[in-house]
């Protein structure tokens, strides 16, 4: 453990970032994942449902990206593949 008054300050603020930093990681991944399933269940209705929820998972991977949680080129490949794939279910 840190001496110094700094460092554990900082030991503080780097907890606090790594937890909300696994969160925000974790919400990308259920949304993804929701996203899957309903693409997955093959129903007419689950074709708008699809765009939503994959709206929704754009929205928070660019501000995840924004923040430097995860990288910019892992974004956009991730919404890139997601993309074609509720593109290609919606046909």
């Amino acid at each position: 453990m840190a001496n110094i008054k700094s460092q554990k300050k900082r030991n503080r603020q780097n907890e606090k970032r790594r937890v909300k930093n696994s969160q925000v990681k974790s919400s990308i991944r259920t949304i993804n994942k929701s996203v899957l399933k309903t693409i997955t269940a093959k129903e007419e209705k689950n074709v708008e449902k699809a765009q939503e929820l994959l709206q929704k998972f754009i929205k928070n991977i660019d501000t995840a990206a924004g923040k430097g949680i995860i990288h910019k080129k892992k974004a956009a490949r991730k919404k890139s593949r997601l993309t074609k794939q509720v593109n290609s279910f919606a046909k």
